[in-house]
């Protein structure tokens, strides 16, 4: 496959959703991504549903949502004979992508002083629960288990007193986004030092890299963010809001984008409340009030015109049939057809990145279980000649 690291390839020990979204995503850029999976039953995500789909209703969509663009291969990396295959492949690899527990890699044989003496030009990303050392270093992390101890639940849901899940598995996918572009350095980088290094990151330091503004609220503020629902931390007017037949979402950030929103909905943009910011933050629950009392005079349809004639940004809130459905996403190439080998054509989530806007490459289906070894030793052995 072509693509920004076309020559690239990447053997990928990982399993369940972070390290697998990684080297998915380093597939996306066209390396070759060979999947190491264990001989009875593969990564943990193959039984993970529902739904599942096929003849036999035995393939997870959950893995069919990181595992495009790989090869699979069957190890059992506890044999000898299995251990043997991975020094082959580490050899021929220019990245390797594990996600283990803290200690698991060494006692299978592959610390990392012996993977760069095999290799040293690998570049090894390392994702683990909650950073490689540190006190708790060594702790099992799984993604809703991150997203409490890193702090987003306190920044999630109706109010303080009731914290919520992230609904998509965030602290997974940002783990897996950060790790992605640590290899794309740390392979930068080895085109002018000759050596790979390793790549660190986790699933407490991915949640807490997208602190941002809730950061800087506690470490400079001096004050706990906490939830605020469907509204922003600092911006007023800006989340949802109920119309007439239900919910649509207006963005103000901005004066000059208040007063257009003023306009439309009869409110006095300069009285003293709601001149600033500032003053409408303070008086956000007010303003939540007042806009909806007008709002409620007409559907979203209405609204969502009238915003968009006036420049303000402003939104419907999808469904995921709704999303997929839309024309927009499908033409950003969000959405992508493979041939599976059991369901036939079938269409996935694509990638988010696009490169001097082209549509999308190629892409190949999530693979079956240890559907490629023939093909992968057939590949190293030609490597290796």
């Amino acid at each position: 496959m072509l693509g920004p690291l076309g020559d690239v390839v990447v053997l990928d020990l990982s399993r369940a959703l972070a390290g697998p979204h990684a080297a998915q995503m380093l597939g996306d850029l066209g390396a070759r991504v060979i999947k190491v999976e264990h001989p009875d039953g593969g990564d943990d995500s193959r039984g993970w549903g529902p739904p599942f789909v096929g003849p036999d209703h035995d393939i997870s969509t959950y893995f069919l949502a990181a595992n495009r663009n790989k090869q699979s291969i069957a190890v059992d990396l506890k044999s000898a004979e299995g251990r043997r295959l991975i020094e082959r492949l580490v050899r021929q690899s220019d990245v390797l992508i594990e996600n283990f527990r803290t200690g698991v890699l060494d006692r299978l044989g592959f610390p990392v002083e012996r993977l760069h003496e095999l290799n040293p030009r690998l570049v090894v990303l390392s994702i683990t629960g909650f950073g490689h050392d540190g006190p708790e270093g060594g702790r099992p992390g799984y993604d809703v288990i991150a997203q409490g101890e890193a702090g987003l639940m306190s920044l999630t849901g109706p109010s303080r007193e009731e914290p919520y899940r992230v609904g998509a598995s965030i602290a997974d996918l940002l783990a897996g986004i950060h790790g992605a572009y640590g290899v794309a350095a740390a392979l930068y980088e080895r085109e002018r030092t000759g050596r790979g290094r390793v790549v660190r990151t986790s699933l407490l330091a991915a949640v807490t890299g997208v602190h941002s503004y809730h950061g800087t609220a506690w470490t400079v503020g001096g004050q706990v963010p906490g939830a605020n629902g469907n509204h922003h931390a600092s911006i007023a007017p800006y989340g949802a809001f109920r119309c007439a037949d239900g919910m649509l979402q207006i963005a103000v950030a901005n004066d000059g984008q208040w007063k257009k929103v003023a306009k439309l909905l009869d409110i006095d943009p300069d009285v003293a409340k709601y001149a600033t910011n500032r003053q409408r933050f303070a008086h956000r629950d007010e303003l939540i009030a007042d806009m909806e009392k007008a709002l409620a005079d007409h559907d979203r349809a209405h609204w969502l015109a009238r915003l968009g004639e006036a420049g303000v940004p402003a939104g419907a809130i999808r469904s995921i049939d709704e999303v997929y459905a839309w024309e927009q996403t499908r033409s950003q190439g969000l959405l992508v057809e493979v041939d599976h080998p059991v369901l036939g054509p079938i269409e996935l989530p694509g990638p988010p990145l696009r490169f001097d806007g082209l549509p999308p490459a190629e892409h190949t289906a999530p693979p079956a279980l240890g559907q490629d070894g023939d093909a992968v030793l057939a590949w190293l052995e030609e490597r290796e000649g």
